[in-house]
């Protein structure tokens, strides 16, 4: 990870706008220098408005901003020092590029060699090269981003902010400007804050995730630590596909899955039922084998009645459509692209090892 760039701090921040919830409700989170942050939730969660509050567009309700330790909660916009990338891109329509890029550089009044060098070495950087003196309209959707993302950045900011600055762009060209924000954060080692509602792309670009819902940060982490540890059944569900089954318990106390007794981490339901807290487990479609034609399950494994109900077919893999245990509760696994041998309607086992599945707080 890069060291160089701006830590932002928000501590206790809200956004109320008299509402029945607000906005942004007592969010706490610090982003390290040079850092790729995501804040990635659904829409109405309040990933935008946080992203407004750090960039001095909305003003706090109540709560704290810092810049390295320095308090700018009453700063305005202009005196943030932040880029901004959107995804409209808001370029002048009868500058060129170079003029566009050189904007930001223009109204701090910077001597025009100076301009002029920072534009053709941030125009190298997005490899936009020989195209200064072309205008938005002659640019692709892509290029036309890149010019932004050039503008946003000429000027040293202390932090880049990224509103959802792909999602006018179809999906191979978000792929390569994803790669090329990536490559571009790496270079110039500045602190990326980036908003999306889409879960790939934050997994493939962030360094952590701090996932939002109902205006408040469920959980934060790296994409792997949100996907395979993931502390809620919102961020179960919200990062990638779970099959989900909640526990119930026997006349004598034991608690049981689908009828089944379920090997689980030592104390961890108890734990969470005595902190009057639900409990589901959650295991993903990739960590679920299917046993058919009479194999069993491995000793150990947790395993539970199922019927296909379908097989999709996704390209690189299979994914069976399953119903699981006496509940009926669809569930999926995946499967191999080349895997066959099942049908719709059999009867299988579909199974696990223990490691692979999560207790989560629902």
């Amino acid at each position: 990870m890069p060291t160089s760039g701006t830590q932002i701090r928000l501590t206790g921040v809200t956004k109320d706008y008299g509402l029945a919830v607000p906005a942004v409700d007592d969010v706490s989170l610090t982003i390290e220098p040079g850092e790729f942050m995501t804040l990635l939730g659904p829409s109405g969660s309040g990933k935008t408005t946080t992203l407004n509050l750090i960039a001095g567009f909305e003003t706090l309700t109540s709560g704290t901003i810092e810049f390295n330790s320095a308090d700018v909660s009453s700063l305005p916009p202009h005196k943030r020092n932040l880029g901004m990338l959107f995804q409209n891109y808001a370029l002048f329509p009868h500058m060129t590029v170079a003029q566009n890029v050189a904007y930001p550089l223009r109204e701090r009044k910077l001597p025009k060699a100076e301009i002029a060098r920072k534009v053709a070495e941030v125009l190298e950087l997005v490899q936009l090269t020989g195209r200064d003196g072309h205008h938005p309209s002659q640019l692709s959707g892509g290029q036309q981003q890149r010019v932004a993302l050039a503008r946003a950045i000429v000027f040293d900011p202390n932090a880049l902010l990224l509103d959802e600055p792909l999602g006018a762009l179809d999906r191979n060209l978000r792929g390569a400007l994803q790669a090329e924000i990536h490559r571009i954060h790496q270079e110039v080692g500045t602190t990326f804050v980036f908003v999306t509602h889409d879960q790939e792309e934050a997994m493939n670009l962030s360094d952590r995730i701090a996932l939002f819902n109902n205006g408040r940060i469920e959980q934060v982490g790296t994409p792997e630590a949100l996907y395979q540890r993931p502390e809620t059944l919102f961020t179960a569900r919200f990062l990638g596909d779970s099959n989900v089954f909640e526990p119930s318990k026997t006349a004598d106390g034991t608690i049981v899955w689908e009828n089944c007794v379920w090997a689980t981490e030592p104390g961890t339901v108890s734990d969470l039922t005595k902190a009057g807290t639900r409990a589901a487990l959650v295991v993903r479609p990739e960590d679920v084998h299917i046993a058919a034609d009479g194999d069993v399950a491995p000793t150990g494994a947790n395993a539970v009645a199922a019927t296909i109900r379908d097989i999709e077919y996704m390209g690189a893999y299979r994914t069976a459509v399953l119903s699981l245990g006496q509940s009926g509760t669809v569930g999926r696994a995946r499967l191999g692209a080349l895997e066959s041998g099942l049908t719709v309607g059999q009867s299988v086992t579909a199974w696990w090892h223990v490691g692979r599945q999560r207790l989560v707080a629902v």
